[in-house]
């Protein structure tokens, strides 16, 4: 209870005492709430933070309180995870941390008490089968690392109601498979851009579907017993060339990389003598457009998988779909029918080559639909460093020549009506703005009081149809206004008298 309430419901200077129902009244009142649990003996709470870890907890009934964002149970002796584990929701709690525990068992709904979660830390525990819906209620959950279990099984909807799931943490299991079709599950995570699938027991991985996903995602494969086929080793030699990240600071983890020889069949095939070089085609929309595979000529050996990644989808020289667009033939070219403006972009051809892409070789082409005039653009990683440069020059020079131009025009601005002080508005035109101040004039302008704007319609040349001058839009008795100085002061001839004609 608060302070105030506690010493509200004690004695007064007159000798009565609250009753509970006025003081459970008057802490509503007040906006208190009537109970607040208090910091167990065995945590330390700091502020929002609750601390319980390295306690040798073993139940997990916990009475806490409620208005922590974050709770620490790390290194204690939980088992599992009811739904009751927690005696009341925590709403607040953005941080829960339960990793170095025994926990072997979540049952579904346990996570429903902290609906706004945003990490959730369940490593180096004992977790072997992560059930449907066992993370149910954590719809904002960001980042969930389950890394160091004993995971061997995924069951379907085991991620589901994680729409905002980002980073998702799985090395040091003992997964042998691994479902990578959650990113195309109704309610699963869409979002995600980190998986950490390193240290486990994967053998064989649907390159397809990696090549699909790591346009999006960084996907780390390392330290897994990956069987060594020309369509992994393919996806190797890509990424290398792309300088994808997970790829390029494990190089020396993917061991099947070192183990083809010169002998492999994945490398004994006739490559062309073609150009291997940048190259962009241009197609008419409906039209038909064959590309070819850069670097091939020939039909590639049996059991080899020539793969091309288009701006939407992936398709291969293994499968044929009678009702797909996109065509892969046994030689390695591919096919676009009836070409659509969305079919513009930057085409890769992922084939085992035997051997890393120099910087001048592209297994990439770009496509343009319709105008010829618009060219893709080329996310080429190894290239990124001299775009950006361009692009920061080419703003920096715009910003030079933007400063140059102001100070151009406040200091150089020619003084054209100058001499033409009885006439100013006259010669200048009809509503002349004089730049200039004549410095025989500024002392005489100190004497008065504020600055004064004038505008002035023209006076001569405009005649009505009678031949006679046409009179001014407003009145300004005797004034003979010259202009706006740029330095704030003001041509006076007389003192204006029309204080409509003032700003």
């Amino acid at each position: 209870m608060h302070p105030t309430v506690l010493h509200l419901s004690g004695r007064t200077g007159g000798g009565r005492r609250w009753n509970p129902t006025s003081t459970l009244l008057l802490s509503l009142c007040l906006g208190f709430p009537s109970f607040v649990a208090a910091c167990p003996l065995y945590c330390l709470c700091a502020s929002d933070i609750i601390s319980c870890s390295g306690r040798n907890l073993s139940v997990p009934h916990f009475d806490l309180p409620s208005y922590a964002t974050r709770l620490d149970l790390s290194h204690n002796a939980l088992t599992a995870l009811p739904v009751d584990w927690i005696s009341q929701p925590f709403d607040g709690l953005a941080t829960l941390i339960l990793n170095r525990n025994y926990i072997n068992q979540i049952e579904v709904n346990a996570f429903v008490v902290t609906p706004h979660l945003l990490q959730l830390d369940l490593s180096l525990n004992r977790l072997t089968v992560l059930n449907s819906s066992i993370f149910t209620g954590l719809k904002e959950l960001k980042e969930l690392l389950l890394f160091g279990n004993q995971i061997t099984q995924i069951n379907p909807g085991a991620f589901s109601n994680l729409y905002s799931l980002k980073r998702l943490y799985f090395s040091g299991n003992r997964l042998e498979d691994f479902p990578f079709s959650l990113w195309q599950e109704p309610e699963g995570p869409r979002n995600l851009t980190f998986l950490d699938l390193s240290n486990n027991r994967l053998s064989k991985v649907p390159v397809q579907s990696l090549l699909s996903l790591s346009q999006k995602s960084g996907i780390y494969l390392q330290e897994n017993p990956l069987l060594c086929d020309c369509a992994l080793l393919a996806l190797m030699e890509y990424w290398m060339w792309k300088q994808y990240r997970p790829m390029v600071d494990y190089r020396s983890e993917f061991p099947c990389r070192d183990n083809v020889g010169q002998g492999s069949k994945c490398i004994q095939q006739v490559v062309s003598n073609l150009p291997f070089e940048e190259k962009t085609y241009q197609v008419e929309p409906g039209k038909w457009l064959r590309v070819p595979c850069p670097g091939f000529a020939s039909p590639v050996q049996e059991g080899q998988v020539v793969f091309w990644v288009t701006p939407r989808t992936v398709v291969n020289s293994s499968t044929s779909d009678p009702n797909s667009r996109l065509k892969v033939f046994p030689n390695g070219t591919l096919e676009i029918q009836g070409a659509s403006m969305e079919d513009s972009g930057i085409f890769g051809c992922v084939a085992v080559r035997g051997r890393d892409y120099q910087p001048t070789e592209y297994p990439e082409i770009g496509v343009v639909v319709g105008n010829s005039s618009v060219t893709p653009s080329r996310g080429f990683t190894h290239r990124s460093g001299a775009e950006h440069f361009n692009t920061a020059f080419t703003t920096l020079a715009s910003c030079v020549i933007s400063i140059v131009l102001v100070l151009l025009y406040l200091y150089l601005t020619p003084c054209r009506c100058r001499d033409n002080r009885g006439g100013g508005a006259r010669r200048c035109g009809g509503r002349a703005i004089i730049l200039c101040s004549d410095p025989r004039e500024v002392e005489s302008d100190r004497r008065t009081n504020g600055k004064r704007v004038a505008f002035l319609e023209p006076q001569t040349e405009d005649l009505t149809d009678t031949g006679s001058p046409k009179p001014p839009a407003s009145n300004l008795g005797h004034v003979t206004t010259e202009g706006i100085l740029k330095n704030g002061s003001r041509t006076v001839g007389q003192t204006l008298t029309d204080p409509a004609q003032m700003a």
